[in-house]
Protein backbone atom coordinates (compact mmCIF):
# COMPACT_ATOMS: atom_id res chain seq x y z
CA UNK A 1 0.00 0.00 0.00
CA UNK A 2 2.71 2.47 0.97
CA UNK A 3 4.22 2.38 -2.51
CA UNK A 4 1.13 4.01 -4.00
CA UNK A 5 0.52 6.27 -1.00
CA UNK A 6 4.08 7.60 -1.40
CA UNK A 7 2.79 9.54 -4.42
CA UNK A 8 -0.35 10.82 -2.67
CA UNK A 9 0.66 14.44 -2.47
CA UNK A 10 1.77 14.48 -6.11
CA UNK A 11 -1.57 13.03 -7.23
CA UNK A 12 -3.24 15.87 -5.35
CA UNK A 13 -1.13 18.62 -6.95
CA UNK A 14 -0.44 17.22 -10.43
CA UNK A 15 -3.58 15.22 -11.30
CA UNK A 16 -6.20 16.99 -9.18
CA UNK A 17 -4.73 20.52 -9.27
CA UNK A 18 -4.66 20.95 -5.49
CA UNK A 19 -3.49 24.27 -4.04
CA UNK A 20 -0.37 24.83 -1.90
CA UNK A 21 -2.38 24.85 1.30
CA UNK A 22 -4.37 21.75 0.29
CA UNK A 23 -1.02 19.96 0.00
CA UNK A 24 -0.14 21.13 3.51
CA UNK A 25 -3.54 19.91 4.74
CA UNK A 26 -2.81 16.43 3.34
CA UNK A 27 0.44 16.27 5.33
CA UNK A 28 -1.35 17.73 8.32
CA UNK A 29 -4.16 15.14 8.23
CA UNK A 30 -1.63 12.32 8.06
CA UNK A 31 -0.11 13.33 11.39
CA UNK A 32 -2.59 15.51 13.27
CA UNK A 33 -4.84 12.50 13.94
CA UNK A 34 -2.00 11.17 16.09
CA UNK A 35 -2.81 13.90 18.62
CA UNK A 36 -5.65 11.63 19.76
CA UNK A 37 -3.39 8.61 20.28
CA UNK A 38 -3.79 8.64 24.07
CA UNK A 39 -7.58 8.72 23.76
CA UNK A 40 -7.56 5.80 21.32
CA UNK A 41 -5.04 3.96 23.49
CA UNK A 42 -7.44 4.17 26.44
CA UNK A 43 -10.34 3.01 24.28
CA UNK A 44 -8.28 0.09 23.00
CA UNK A 45 -7.08 -0.80 26.51
CA UNK A 46 -10.68 -0.84 27.79
CA UNK A 47 -11.95 -2.98 24.91
CA UNK A 48 -12.41 -6.64 25.77
CA UNK A 49 -12.24 -7.70 22.12
CA UNK A 50 -9.51 -5.54 20.56
CA UNK A 51 -9.34 -7.71 17.43
CA UNK A 52 -12.98 -6.99 16.65
CA UNK A 53 -12.39 -3.28 17.21
CA UNK A 54 -9.44 -3.27 14.81
CA UNK A 55 -11.53 -4.98 12.13
CA UNK A 56 -14.23 -2.33 12.51
CA UNK A 57 -11.61 0.42 12.30
CA UNK A 58 -10.21 -1.18 9.15
CA UNK A 59 -13.65 -1.38 7.54
CA UNK A 60 -14.72 2.20 8.22
CA UNK A 61 -11.37 3.84 7.39
CA UNK A 62 -10.44 1.82 4.29
CA UNK A 63 -13.90 1.61 2.68
CA UNK A 64 -14.02 5.33 1.65
CA UNK A 65 -11.08 4.73 -0.72
CA UNK A 66 -13.60 2.98 -2.98
CA UNK A 67 -15.25 6.37 -3.60
CA UNK A 68 -12.22 7.51 -5.61
CA UNK A 69 -13.28 5.08 -8.34
CA UNK A 70 -16.15 7.51 -9.08
CA UNK A 71 -13.93 10.55 -9.63
CA UNK A 72 -14.26 11.89 -13.21
CA UNK A 73 -11.84 10.71 -15.89
CA UNK A 74 -11.02 14.32 -16.81
CA UNK A 75 -10.18 16.99 -14.21
CA UNK A 76 -8.97 20.42 -15.27
CA UNK A 77 -5.93 21.36 -13.10
CA UNK A 78 -6.37 24.70 -11.38
CA UNK A 79 -10.18 24.68 -11.65
CA UNK A 80 -11.09 26.65 -8.54
CA UNK A 81 -14.63 25.30 -8.64
CA UNK A 82 -13.61 21.64 -8.50
CA UNK A 83 -14.68 19.78 -5.38
CA UNK A 84 -12.48 16.75 -6.05
CA UNK A 85 -9.29 17.95 -4.31
CA UNK A 86 -11.41 18.54 -1.18
CA UNK A 87 -13.08 15.12 -1.50
CA UNK A 88 -9.65 13.55 -1.90
CA UNK A 89 -8.56 15.23 1.34
CA UNK A 90 -11.70 14.03 3.16
CA UNK A 91 -11.19 10.42 2.06
CA UNK A 92 -7.63 10.40 3.33
CA UNK A 93 -8.52 12.17 6.57
CA UNK A 94 -10.84 9.22 7.28
CA UNK A 95 -8.11 6.80 6.17
CA UNK A 96 -5.54 8.28 8.56
CA UNK A 97 -7.94 8.11 11.53
CA UNK A 98 -6.94 4.47 11.94
CA UNK A 99 -3.30 5.33 12.61
CA UNK A 100 -3.61 6.18 16.34
CA UNK A 101 -5.02 2.70 16.97
CA UNK A 102 -2.95 0.60 14.58
CA UNK A 103 0.55 1.95 15.30
CA UNK A 104 0.54 1.54 19.11
CA UNK A 105 -1.01 -1.92 18.68
CA UNK A 106 1.79 -3.00 16.34
CA UNK A 107 4.34 -1.68 18.84
CA UNK A 108 2.71 -3.56 21.71
CA UNK A 109 2.35 -6.84 19.81
CA UNK A 110 5.91 -6.86 18.56
CA UNK A 111 7.57 -5.65 21.76
CA UNK A 112 5.85 -8.43 23.70
CA UNK A 113 6.78 -11.05 21.11
CA UNK A 114 10.53 -10.37 20.85
CA UNK A 115 13.38 -9.72 23.25
CA UNK A 116 14.91 -6.27 23.72
CA UNK A 117 18.06 -7.27 21.82
CA UNK A 118 16.19 -8.74 18.84
CA UNK A 119 13.34 -6.24 18.64
CA UNK A 120 15.09 -3.76 16.35
CA UNK A 121 16.76 -6.46 14.29
CA UNK A 122 13.58 -8.35 13.40
CA UNK A 123 11.63 -5.14 12.88
CA UNK A 124 14.29 -4.03 10.40
CA UNK A 125 13.93 -7.28 8.43
CA UNK A 126 10.16 -6.79 8.13
CA UNK A 127 10.63 -3.13 7.18
CA UNK A 128 13.18 -4.09 4.49
CA UNK A 129 10.69 -6.46 2.85
CA UNK A 130 8.03 -3.77 3.08
CA UNK A 131 10.30 -1.28 1.34
CA UNK A 132 11.15 -3.68 -1.48
CA UNK A 133 7.45 -4.03 -2.26
CA UNK A 134 6.98 -0.29 -1.82
CA UNK A 135 9.80 0.42 -4.28
CA UNK A 136 8.27 -1.72 -7.02
CA UNK A 137 4.77 -0.30 -6.51
CA UNK A 138 5.98 3.31 -6.37
CA UNK A 139 7.82 3.04 -9.69
CA UNK A 140 4.97 1.15 -11.38
CA UNK A 141 2.33 3.59 -10.14
CA UNK A 142 4.44 6.62 -11.10
CA UNK A 143 5.05 5.31 -14.61
CA UNK A 144 1.33 4.54 -15.01
CA UNK A 145 0.36 8.03 -13.85
CA UNK A 146 2.60 9.60 -16.51
CA UNK A 147 0.81 7.46 -19.08
CA UNK A 148 -2.64 7.99 -17.52
CA UNK A 149 -2.95 10.85 -14.96
CA UNK A 150 -6.21 9.43 -13.58
CA UNK A 151 -4.84 5.93 -12.93
CA UNK A 152 -5.36 6.66 -9.23
CA UNK A 153 -9.08 5.99 -9.83
CA UNK A 154 -8.23 2.29 -10.15
CA UNK A 155 -5.33 2.01 -7.69
CA UNK A 156 -6.75 3.63 -4.55
CA UNK A 157 -9.93 1.49 -4.39
CA UNK A 158 -7.76 -1.63 -4.65
CA UNK A 159 -5.64 -0.25 -1.81
CA UNK A 160 -8.77 0.07 0.30
CA UNK A 161 -9.43 -3.66 -0.02
CA UNK A 162 -5.78 -4.58 0.59
CA UNK A 163 -5.66 -2.29 3.63
CA UNK A 164 -8.54 -4.17 5.24
CA UNK A 165 -6.84 -7.50 4.51
CA UNK A 166 -3.53 -6.30 6.00
CA UNK A 167 -5.19 -5.40 9.32
CA UNK A 168 -7.03 -8.73 9.33
CA UNK A 169 -3.60 -10.39 9.10
CA UNK A 170 -2.16 -8.12 11.81
CA UNK A 171 -4.64 -9.28 14.45
CA UNK A 172 -3.50 -12.88 13.96
CA UNK A 173 -0.25 -12.09 15.81
CA UNK A 174 -0.50 -13.89 19.18
CA UNK A 175 -0.46 -11.71 22.25
CA UNK A 176 -0.79 -12.62 25.91
CA UNK A 177 -1.61 -9.65 28.11
CA UNK A 178 0.50 -9.20 31.24
CA UNK A 179 -1.79 -6.55 32.68
CA UNK A 180 -3.70 -7.24 35.90
CA UNK A 181 -7.41 -6.64 36.21
CA UNK A 182 -8.24 -3.26 37.74
CA UNK A 183 -11.45 -1.49 38.64
CA UNK A 184 -12.79 0.09 35.46
CA UNK A 185 -13.19 3.85 35.76
CA UNK A 186 -15.15 6.16 33.44
CA UNK A 187 -13.20 7.07 30.29
CA UNK A 188 -12.84 10.69 31.44
CA UNK A 189 -11.22 9.58 34.70
CA UNK A 190 -8.88 7.24 32.85
CA UNK A 191 -7.84 10.06 30.51
CA UNK A 192 -7.24 12.35 33.47
CA UNK A 193 -5.15 9.61 35.06
CA UNK A 194 -3.22 9.26 31.78
CA UNK A 195 -2.45 12.99 31.73
CA UNK A 196 -1.14 12.75 35.29
CA UNK A 197 0.93 9.75 34.24
CA UNK A 198 2.35 11.75 31.33
CA UNK A 199 3.41 14.47 33.73
CA UNK A 200 5.04 11.87 35.95
CA UNK A 201 6.88 10.26 33.00
CA UNK A 202 8.17 13.57 31.66
CA UNK A 203 9.40 14.59 35.12
CA UNK A 204 10.97 11.31 36.17
CA UNK A 205 12.07 9.76 32.86
CA UNK A 206 14.36 12.59 31.79
CA UNK A 207 16.08 10.71 28.90
CA UNK A 208 12.67 10.02 27.36
CA UNK A 209 11.59 13.62 27.93
CA UNK A 210 14.72 14.90 26.17
CA UNK A 211 14.19 12.35 23.39
CA UNK A 212 10.72 13.78 22.78
CA UNK A 213 11.94 17.39 22.90
CA UNK A 214 14.53 16.51 20.26
CA UNK A 215 11.77 14.85 18.26
CA UNK A 216 9.65 17.98 18.55
CA UNK A 217 12.30 20.11 16.82
CA UNK A 218 12.98 17.35 14.27
CA UNK A 219 9.25 16.97 13.62
CA UNK A 220 8.83 20.68 13.01
CA UNK A 221 11.74 20.57 10.52
CA UNK A 222 10.31 17.61 8.64
CA UNK A 223 6.67 18.69 8.62
CA UNK A 224 7.40 22.30 7.70
CA UNK A 225 9.55 21.10 4.79
CA UNK A 226 7.46 18.18 3.53
CA UNK A 227 4.68 20.12 1.78
CA UNK A 228 7.22 22.62 0.43
CA UNK A 229 9.25 19.73 -1.04
CA UNK A 230 6.17 18.52 -2.94
CA UNK A 231 5.57 22.02 -4.31
CA UNK A 232 9.28 22.31 -5.16
CA UNK A 233 9.35 19.05 -7.11
CA UNK A 234 6.11 19.77 -8.92
CA UNK A 235 6.38 23.52 -9.61
CA UNK A 236 10.01 24.42 -8.93
CA UNK A 237 11.64 21.52 -10.80
CA UNK A 238 8.64 20.42 -12.93
CA UNK A 239 9.37 16.72 -12.33
CA UNK A 240 7.08 14.13 -13.88
CA UNK A 241 5.70 11.13 -11.97
CA UNK A 242 8.41 8.80 -13.28
CA UNK A 243 11.23 11.06 -12.06
CA UNK A 244 9.59 11.43 -8.65
CA UNK A 245 9.19 7.65 -8.38
CA UNK A 246 12.85 7.09 -9.31
CA UNK A 247 14.06 9.51 -6.64
CA UNK A 248 11.86 7.80 -4.07
CA UNK A 249 13.17 4.39 -5.10
CA UNK A 250 16.82 5.47 -4.90
CA UNK A 251 16.54 6.31 -1.22
CA UNK A 252 14.49 3.17 -0.57
CA UNK A 253 17.21 1.02 -2.12
CA UNK A 254 19.69 2.58 0.30
CA UNK A 255 17.27 2.08 3.18
CA UNK A 256 16.79 -1.59 2.33
CA UNK A 257 20.56 -2.14 2.32
CA UNK A 258 21.08 -0.27 5.60
CA UNK A 259 18.07 -1.38 7.65
CA UNK A 260 19.50 -4.71 8.93
CA UNK A 261 22.61 -2.92 10.20
CA UNK A 262 20.73 -0.08 11.84
CA UNK A 263 18.16 -2.52 13.24
CA UNK A 264 20.92 -4.27 15.16
CA UNK A 265 22.56 -0.98 16.11
CA UNK A 266 19.39 0.46 17.67
CA UNK A 267 19.39 -2.25 20.35
CA UNK A 268 23.03 -1.55 21.25
CA UNK A 269 23.34 2.24 21.55
CA UNK A 270 21.52 5.07 23.25
CA UNK A 271 18.38 5.87 21.20
CA UNK A 272 19.28 9.56 21.52
CA UNK A 273 22.58 8.92 19.73
CA UNK A 274 20.64 6.98 17.10
CA UNK A 275 18.32 10.00 16.77
CA UNK A 276 21.30 12.32 16.22
CA UNK A 277 22.44 10.14 13.29
CA UNK A 278 18.90 10.25 11.92
CA UNK A 279 18.42 14.00 12.25
CA UNK A 280 21.85 14.80 10.79
CA UNK A 281 21.12 12.71 7.68
CA UNK A 282 17.81 14.57 7.23
CA UNK A 283 19.68 17.85 7.55
CA UNK A 284 21.94 16.82 4.63
CA UNK A 285 18.82 16.08 2.58
CA UNK A 286 17.23 19.47 3.25
CA UNK A 287 20.48 21.44 2.84
CA UNK A 288 21.00 20.10 -0.68
CA UNK A 289 17.34 20.68 -1.56
CA UNK A 290 18.10 24.32 -0.77
CA UNK A 291 21.22 24.13 -2.95
CA UNK A 292 19.15 22.66 -5.80
CA UNK A 293 16.62 25.51 -5.51
CA UNK A 294 19.49 27.88 -6.42
CA UNK A 295 21.55 25.63 -8.72
CA UNK A 296 19.29 23.75 -11.14
CA UNK A 297 21.91 22.07 -13.32
CA UNK A 298 20.49 18.78 -14.66
CA UNK A 299 20.45 16.22 -17.45
CA UNK A 300 17.47 14.47 -19.03
CA UNK A 301 17.74 10.68 -19.37
CA UNK A 302 14.64 9.49 -21.22
CA UNK A 303 11.65 10.03 -18.91
CA UNK A 304 13.94 10.77 -15.96
CA UNK A 305 15.40 14.18 -15.07
CA UNK A 306 18.57 14.07 -12.93
CA UNK A 307 19.33 17.19 -10.91
CA UNK A 308 22.93 17.09 -9.69
CA UNK A 309 22.10 18.77 -6.39
CA UNK A 310 19.63 15.99 -5.60
CA UNK A 311 22.36 13.30 -5.70
CA UNK A 312 23.93 14.14 -2.28
CA UNK A 313 20.47 15.13 -1.06
CA UNK A 314 19.06 11.66 -1.63
CA UNK A 315 22.16 9.91 -0.32
CA UNK A 316 21.43 11.68 2.96
CA UNK A 317 17.75 10.82 2.66
CA UNK A 318 18.58 7.13 2.21
CA UNK A 319 20.33 7.12 5.60
CA UNK A 320 17.45 9.07 7.10
CA UNK A 321 14.82 6.65 5.76
CA UNK A 322 16.64 3.59 7.11
CA UNK A 323 17.09 5.05 10.58
CA UNK A 324 13.76 6.87 10.92
CA UNK A 325 11.83 3.74 9.88
CA UNK A 326 13.08 2.26 13.14
CA UNK A 327 13.40 5.29 15.40
CA UNK A 328 9.92 6.72 14.90
CA UNK A 329 8.13 3.37 15.06
CA UNK A 330 9.88 1.65 17.96
CA UNK A 331 12.41 4.12 19.42
CA UNK A 332 10.18 5.06 22.36
CA UNK A 333 9.95 1.41 23.43
CA UNK A 334 13.60 1.45 24.53
CA UNK A 335 12.80 3.87 27.37
CA UNK A 336 10.27 1.65 29.14
CA UNK A 337 9.26 -1.85 30.18
CA UNK A 338 7.72 -4.08 27.47
CA UNK A 339 4.20 -3.86 28.92
CA UNK A 340 4.42 -0.04 28.83
CA UNK A 341 5.52 0.20 25.18
CA UNK A 342 2.01 0.73 23.82
CA UNK A 343 1.45 3.64 26.21
CA UNK A 344 4.83 5.24 25.53
CA UNK A 345 4.26 4.97 21.79
CA UNK A 346 0.81 6.54 22.18
CA UNK A 347 2.39 9.48 23.99
CA UNK A 348 5.06 9.71 21.29
CA UNK A 349 2.39 9.72 18.56
CA UNK A 350 0.28 12.31 20.39
CA UNK A 351 3.21 14.71 20.41
CA UNK A 352 3.64 14.03 16.68
CA UNK A 353 0.03 15.03 16.17
CA UNK A 354 0.49 18.20 18.23
CA UNK A 355 3.28 19.56 16.01
CA UNK A 356 1.28 18.61 12.91
CA UNK A 357 -1.33 21.19 13.92
CA UNK A 358 0.93 24.07 12.91
CA UNK A 359 4.17 22.89 11.22
CA UNK A 360 2.94 22.11 7.64
CA UNK A 361 1.01 25.38 7.43
CA UNK A 362 4.00 27.39 8.69
CA UNK A 363 6.20 25.76 6.06
CA UNK A 364 3.91 26.71 3.16
CA UNK A 365 3.36 30.20 4.61
CA UNK A 366 7.12 30.75 4.88
CA UNK A 367 7.66 29.47 1.31
CA UNK A 368 5.05 31.86 -0.09
CA UNK A 369 6.73 34.76 1.72
CA UNK A 370 10.42 34.01 1.16
CA UNK A 371 10.73 31.23 -1.43
CA UNK A 372 12.05 27.68 -1.41
CA UNK A 373 15.58 28.26 -0.11
CA UNK A 374 14.68 30.05 3.12
CA UNK A 375 11.77 27.69 3.77
CA UNK A 376 14.29 24.83 3.70
CA UNK A 377 16.77 26.70 5.91
CA UNK A 378 14.15 27.05 8.66
CA UNK A 379 14.04 23.25 8.76
CA UNK A 380 17.84 23.06 8.91
CA UNK A 381 17.94 25.44 11.88
CA UNK A 382 15.35 23.37 13.74
CA UNK A 383 17.38 20.19 13.16
CA UNK A 384 20.53 21.85 14.51
CA UNK A 385 18.66 22.76 17.70
CA UNK A 386 17.41 19.16 18.01
CA UNK A 387 20.90 17.66 17.63
CA UNK A 388 22.46 20.07 20.16
CA UNK A 389 19.67 19.31 22.65
CA UNK A 390 20.17 15.54 22.41
CA UNK A 391 23.95 15.88 22.78
CA UNK A 392 23.36 17.93 25.93
CA UNK A 393 20.88 15.31 27.20
CA UNK A 394 23.34 12.45 26.70
CA UNK A 395 25.93 14.37 28.67
CA UNK A 396 23.53 15.15 31.55
CA UNK A 397 21.56 11.86 31.68
CA UNK A 398 23.73 8.98 30.53
CA UNK A 399 21.42 6.15 31.64
CA UNK A 400 18.18 5.40 29.81
CA UNK A 401 15.50 2.71 29.86
CA UNK A 402 14.40 0.59 32.80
Amino acid sequence: MLGALALNEFVLVKSLGGSNYQISFLFQFQHVVLFFSLLFHEILRRTSNSKKLLLRVAFFTRLPLLLIAFFPSVIVPGDSGSIYPSLFLLVFLIYFLATPIIFPTINLLLKNSYSHANFGKYYSYATSINKIVMMVVTFGFGYWLDFNPVAYRYVYPILGVLGFISIALLIRIPYKSTATETLRLPLYDDLLSSLKNIKHILITNKPFRDFEIGFMFYGFAWMSSAAVITIFFSKGLDLNYTSIAVYKNVYNIMAIALLPYFGSLLGKIDPRKFAIITFFSLMIYIVFLGVTSLWKSHVVLGDFTLYWGLVPSYLGYGFFTATMALLWSIGSAYFCRPQESGYYQSLHLSLTGFRAIFAPLIGVWFYELYGFFWAFMIGVLSLIISIVWLLYSMHRHQNYGV
